[in-house]
């Protein structure tokens, strides 16, 4: 398995190209987005779609690990494109009904339809030559999930670099404790050789962009949740930390977007 990861610099975020062979999923792809003119472009998404072209893969389908509220989701542009359907967790539902209100769109419905597929825990998803599993993984939003395929796992924001730690749980629906029990449950007890793709990199003191690291890397180092952190500590500190920081700058038009999979 092969994965060819896209780096946007403006938020942050990785999206990530997998594929065995042929067949490919696109995992938490993005839509630039200039707030201060209000335009889109697709630059990010046209580039990775050039590598598409050039390796002759198919692209069966879009993950998403979660509702983003810090970039605008190319999924919709990406089905539109080459008609690739978009997979979300199925706790996104509550994602919606939380959030509806607060995006000013009361009438949105709240059932996740807007989406083509709604995984669960523990599902086996088969795209050709290519196999990945669902590993729910609630804390940063009620709907996180992750993507285990072979060696290499695919944590959106649940786990971030070891020295970027992980995702905030401060936005509506988010849980420091529900994320200690993700962390720790689901993710730290992969093998300890796996690969940790994660959904963001924020270089530190001067590194380059990190794609991936191990498991272990993260159990050793990780600079909030790593082995003999107890919950108590993580819950404090992750709040402590979350209690300082600002909404994303792109909060209001990503969650108006990605709750319905993405801008038109």
């Amino acid at each position: 398995m092969d994965v060819i990861t896209h780096h946007d610099p403006t938020t942050g975020t990785l999206t990530h190209l997998v594929f065995e062979g042929a067949d490919a999923v696109l995992i938490d792809p993005v839509l630039d987005f200039d707030a201060a003119r209000d335009e889109r472009s697709s630059s990010s998404l046209e580039s990775l779609a050039s590598v598409v072209a050039a390796r002759k893969l198919h692209v069966h389908a879009v993950l998403e690990t979660h509702v983003h509220a810090d970039h605008l989701s190319g999924a919709r542009w990406w089905k539109e494109r080459f008609g690739a359907p978009i997979l979300i967790g199925h706790r996104v539902r509550e994602v919606q009904h939380t959030l509806r209100k607060a995006i000013g769109r009361p009438e949105l419905a709240a059932d996740g339809h807007q989406f083509d597929a709604l995984v669960h825990d523990g599902d086996e998803l088969a795209f050709g030559a290519l196999r990945l599993r669902v590993l729910e993984t609630p804390g940063h939003t009620p709907a996180c999930v992750s993507f285990l395929a072979g060696d290499a796992v695919f944590t959106g924001d649940s786990l971030c670099n070891p020295d970027n730690g992980v995702g905030r749980c401060d936005f509506p629906g988010g849980d420091a404790s529900a994320m200690y029990t993700s962390v720790v449950t689901r993710l730290f007890v992969l093998p300890p050789t796996t690969r940790v793709f994660p959904g963001h990199d924020y270089p530190q003191n001067g590194r380059g962009v990190r794609t991936w690291c191990t498991l272990d890397e993260h159990r050793r180092t990780n600079v909030q949740l790593r082995d003999g952190i107890s919950r108590e500590a993580f819950v404090e500190a992750r709040t402590a930390r979350d209690a300082t920081l600002k909404p994303p700058t792109l909060f209001l038009p990503s969650l108006r977007a990605n709750l319905e999979a993405g801008a038109r």
